[in-house]
């Protein structure tokens, strides 16, 4: 009984997290009207671009996205997408970054009833164990899992803030105060060991101009190439997305070698292009 008390418990949305997202549902029409990066309304209008995208397939077989697409967005709405475009038979799934804890991500196939793994530094404010995922906490550079576990490995918008300052959002313990810009590294080599002969890693990270902002950095095309040699894979492909005051679209990497991002916490690198965060993003698919 106890146990069936707490399942419930944690099913079930604080009254402030209802409300919270009633009000940003009722500001949806306002944002529309004037979009602005994380205003009344954004959390709302970004889940329903992201799921329309989803159950559309909409960037399956390498297709382009839409004029207008994602304006005043931050990247989630790609990569996203872009994931769910090539995940199919997934096997044994590690998300390496509890990127996909959300429970209108872990509702759509392929990742409902999937035997999927969830793995971050420390403990969020809600999770769906009941749902039958697990989840493991503690360093992506040094994780618990044998050689060879996961058929597929997704890190969506993780690897930038390994090695870096996590105290900020992530987690208020000293020792996360890092500032070693090669952290992602060893992660990537971590990746390689756990995930099975010719089993998928998925890996996206901003892209542009070269910067850390303290809790995460931009990766250049030099850092791209040593991803690449780091996991070492049979095959790999990667897709480049910018975006302009015209919304999102795909790129060449060339294309987007200066991109900057818009830091929301200290205000760095706003335009009236009204990027959300940041302004160009490579999604890499690496086959061990």
């Amino acid at each position: 009984m106890l146990a069936d008390n707490l399942g419930l418990m944690m099913r079930t949305d604080n009254l402030a997290q209802r409300i919270k997202w009633l009000l940003d549902g009722v500001a949806a029409p306002l944002f529309k009207m004037r979009p602005r990066p994380f205003g009344p309304g954004y959390q709302t209008v970004k889940r329903r671009i992201i799921t329309s995208a989803v159950d559309s397939g909409l960037l399956c077989d390498g297709k382009d996205l839409p004029p207008g697409y994602g304006i005043a967005m931050d990247e989630r709405v790609v990569e996203y997408p872009w994931l769910f475009g090539r995940l199919t038979n997934v096997g044994k799934m590690l998300d390496a970054g509890s990127t996909f804890n959300h429970d209108f991500l872990l509702e759509r196939p392929p990742l409902r009833d999937a035997d999927l793994t969830i793995m971050t530094l420390a403990p969020e404010k809600r999770c769906y164990w009941y749902n039958g995922y697990s989840y493991v906490f503690g360093d992506l550079r040094n994780t618990m899992f044998s050689d060879h576990s996961f058929d597929t490995i997704a890190s969506i918008s993780t690897i930038e803030h390994i090695g870096l300052n996590n105290t900020m959002l992530y987690t208020g313990d000293p020792a996360d105060t890092e500032s070693d810009e090669n952290g992602f590294v060893p992660a990537v080599q971590e990746f390689r060991r756990i995930l099975k002969p010719g089993g998928t890693c998925f890996i996206s990270v901003p892209f542009g101009k070269r910067d850390n902002l303290g809790w995460y950095q931009v990766f250049d095309l030099a850092m791209i190439e040593k991803i690449v040699e780091t996991f070492a894979p049979v095959s790999h492909q990667i897709d480049y997305f910018g975006y302009s005051i015209d919304g999102w679209s795909r790129k060449p990497a060339e294309a987007l070698a200066s991109a900057t991002v818009y830091d929301v916490h200290t205000g760095k690198g706003w335009s009236a292009d009204l990027a959300a965060s940041s302004r160009a993003v490579a999604c890499l698919q690496l086959t061990a």
